[in-house]
């Protein structure tokens, strides 16, 4: 079975030398083609986000911008004149089959500071939720070189991980990763699956894919954005992206290199939360919350005693009882400040009290619940 028939997320990431054509306009015919895998889809109830490049590649065109090397200013003013050409060529690829596409522009801060990945996370979610196709790409009108991401294929690997995918497919300008560069060396191999990236492995992505055209990224880079979803949970399709409608190759067998996930995505994430963020507080909750934290739920402000520490939205908190007992860690939907005016209220006066609501304190997805400490005495 193709690996990507079972996942419930897909992330595809699309680069400029496959979406822009010779003469610096969509290549519409290809788009046309993609559109039907998406829209095959998204009927069998799979959710799919792009990103995006081409932004630049196309504004170029409209400022008459011929330099191979642009300042970075004019790269910025060449991706404001071509972010809505952009967007116009997936809109018309997507109409045909009954798909809204929602351009979304990130910088890294959205994928690395914790308060706005949430933010990020909730909006791509209800998009998906909505049955729209969110087109990200990296906010490049205002984003400087200091906090860039440079290729879409880490963007797109930060993106896998910050909506949970399930699978990111790579297309590149070659069906996978070879054992040297085969358009160098006739004697390469084709690596079909592989279940570590090893510093070997790594070593064979060279050079390799340098040459793409208007594009940036090389496959070091789409082994390095395979890592980041790896640790997630998300598995990883290298393929060829100029064939016709190239999710459906991918599924009907074509060659293709799989990076299978170390966990399940959701497995991935409460490990970081648990294991990689230090505690910025402590949320105190009565017994009941605590049985219900430990039966899957969200902790609700009803069961919350009361707040220690000064932490942010989407700060990691420490979840305990009374008695001092950790029962989780979890990313706080509220300051504490906010947190501490709605401990013990119900969830249907919480906007009464601030102006809006977040939901719950801790979302269920957002928390990692700790396996109980035995007694010595007992055990």
């Amino acid at each position: 079975m193709s690996p990507l028939a079972g996942a419930r997320r897909i992330v595809v990431k699309v680069g400029s030398a496959l979406l822009v054509a010779a003469d610096g306009t969509p290549n519409r015919a290809w788009l046309s083609a993609l559109a039907i895998d998406i829209a095959r889809m998204r009927a069998r109830g799979q959710q799919v986000l792009i990103v995006s490049s081409g932004a630049v590649a196309l504004g170029r065109r409209r400022l008459g911008l011929t330099r191979r090397a642009l300042t970075l200013p004019e790269k910025q003013a060449a991706a404001a004149a071509g972010q809505s050409a952009l967007m116009r060529a997936w809109e018309e690829a997507l109409e045909p089959h009954g798909l809204s596409a929602a351009q979304i522009l990130l910088t890294r801060d959205d994928t690395e500071v914790r308060r706005r990945w949430l933010n990020a996370r909730a909006t791509v979610d209800t998009l998906l939720e909505l049955g729209v196709v969110p087109v990200v790409n990296e906010n490049d009108t205002v984003v400087t070189e200091e906090i860039r991401y440079g290729d879409n294929d880490r963007l797109a690997a930060r993106v896998a991980q910050m909506i949970g995918a399930d699978a990111l497919v790579l297309l590149s300008d070659i069906d996978g990763l070879y054992t040297a560069d085969p358009r160098r060396d006739p004697a390469a191999t084709h690596i079909p699956r592989l279940s570590q990236l090893t510093p070997e492995i790594e070593a064979m992505a060279g050079g390799a894919n340098a040459g793409a055209g208007v594009g940036t990224g090389g496959m070091a880079t789409k082994l390095a954005a395979a890592r980041i979803a790896q640790s997630a949970g998300c598995a990883t399709l290298i393929t060829l992206g100029s064939r016709p409608a190239p999710l459906g190759a991918v599924e009907d067998g074509a060659k293709t290199t799989l990076i299978e996930p170390a966990l399940t995505p959701g497995a991935a994430y409460k490990a970081w939360i648990a294991g990689s963020l230090a505690p910025a507080g402590a949320i105190i909750v009565d017994d009941g919350a605590g049985r219900a934290l430990r039966a899957g739920k969200s902790l609700l402000a009803a069961g919350a005693k009361g707040i220690e520490g000064r932490f942010g939205k989407g700060d990691a908190v420490s979840v305990r009882l009374a008695d001092g007992a950790e029962i989780g860690r979890g990313l706080s939907r509220y300051d504490a400040a906010e947190a501490e005016r709605i401990c013990g209220l119900r969830s249907d006066a919480i906007e009464g009290v601030l102006g809006y609501t977040s939901g719950p304190l801790i979302h269920a997805d957002d928390l990692a619940v700790l396996a109980p400490r035995l007694d010595p005495a007992v055990s």
